[in-house]
């Protein structure tokens, strides 16, 4: 495979820093160790600015081509993020997390690795004409890290025309990769609700306002709104998946509480689910007498590939892996941070294969380090190709 030879003779470095991250996972934005590492490489690396401390404890690092770019692109960014998840690890691996309740889960490890390794391939060579923005993010697991990046003028404070983004992909074969025009993985919404009913024996149920009842009511009529009211062409997904109520067989509780997660492909769907969400949650109360209280809290946005990126993306995928392992994905109902960076700049979302592993938030996952010639790759040739010197 057309992997870069220097890229090759790097993957033993890239290795150990991927390992080294491994060990010492952050959650969220208290990523205080793994920036101030990723900031000390790219300064040895001798990138020409080394800014920190954007979204809290983001980094980015601007690496100039041999020449100012002569086109219409002349700066584009490379994004992977840093943070790890509130997994207690079960890998036994050498390099495993030394941090109790803390694991690198979802390869944040490899991302972040991989980046490193094409920033010290790009400042060595500096084969394009324009500059190579690598952003390296804090708080993508819940903390949208991406936007509160950009809230802090990211685009603006490096000038970034078009943004690329990479995740591993479990089950993927290593030396692969997966994308699609247009969305390419869900926006997610939160529902809390909090019922109060009336409280009493369970022997006398006709004096009492039931929680238990009214919440398995509630969870049977929301999940008739993706097969009733949501066109079967469109994509959406209601998962109540925490019910709390009562602590006693013989007492009806008054208080019952349930939390669950909206997952939708277009704004309009988007919409209408959560519409409906207040809709039944209203017909319920006024139908039982129960007060039910109702957050709705409205998470990442869609992921939106571009399609002229996507198009850019592929073409050098396809260089580095071969066309035949360039794949083309149905969108996944998981969600991404990255998209608010692709409502900020055009750009493509890709995933890279990370063959036979165990799955994404697995306690037994591990990133392939197979993975990082391919990924690492990707990134120093889609530079030198947008920003053609």
């Amino acid at each position: 495979m057309p992997v870069i030879n220097r890229v090759a003779d790097l993957q033993p470095d890239i290795m150990a820093w991927r390992r080294h991250l491994h060990a010492h996972p952050e959650l969220m934005y208290d990523v205080h160790g793994t920036a101030a590492f990723v900031a000390e490489r790219l300064r040895e690396f001798g990138c020409d600015e080394v800014a920190t401390g954007l979204g809290r404890t983001g980094v980015v690092g601007v690496i100039k081509g041999r020449k100012p770019a002569s086109g219409d692109l002349k700066v584009i960014g490379l994004r992977a993020d840093m943070d790890a998840l509130p997994i207690e690890e079960e890998t036994n691996l050498p390099y495993a997390s030394k941090t109790p309740g803390k694991m690198h889960a979802c390869g944040h490890d490899g991302h972040t690795a991989m980046l490193l390794g094409a920033a010290r391939y790009l400042a060595e060579t500096r084969n394009f004409a324009g500059d190579a923005v690598v952003i390296f993010q804090p708080a993508e697991e819940g903390g949208a890290g991406a936007d509160a990046m950009i809230k802090d003028g990211l685009m603006e404070r490096f000038k970034i025309e078009q943004v690329y983004g990479m995740h591993n992909g479990p089950g993927l074969p290593v030396g692969s990769f997966a994308l699609r025009p247009g969305p390419i993985m869900a926006a997610t919404d939160a529902i809390d609700i909090r019922i109060e009913g009336v409280g009493g024996h369970a022997a006398r149920p006709h004096k009492c306002i039931d929680s238990v009842l009214v919440g398995a009511q509630l969870v049977t009529a929301l999940q008739s709104i993706v097969s009733r009211t949501v066109d079967p062409l469109d994509s959406a997904v209601i998962s109540m998946c925490e019910f709390h109520a009562g602590n006693a067989r013989n007492v009806i509780p008054q208080i019952a509480e349930l939390k669950g997660t909206v997952r939708t492909l277009t704004p309009e769907v988007r919409d209408l689910v959560e519409k409906r969400v207040r809709e039944v949650v209203a017909g319920v109360a006024q139908q039982t007498g129960a007060r039910i209280d109702l957050v709705y809290e409205r998470g990442y946005p869609v992921t939106v590939n571009h399609p002229e990126q996507t198009d850019i993306a592929t073409r050098i995928a396809s260089d580095v892996a071969g066309a035949a392992n360039v794949h083309a994905v149905p969108p996944m109902m998981g969600a991404e941070d990255f998209a608010y960076m692709l409502e900020a700049r055009p750009g493509a979302f890709i995933f890279v294969g990370n063959g036979d592993s165990a799955g994404l938030h697995h306690p037994a996952y591990n990133f392939n380090d197979e993975a990082i010639v391919y990924g690492t790759s990707y990134w120093v040739k889609l530079v030198e190709h947008t920003l053609a010197a």
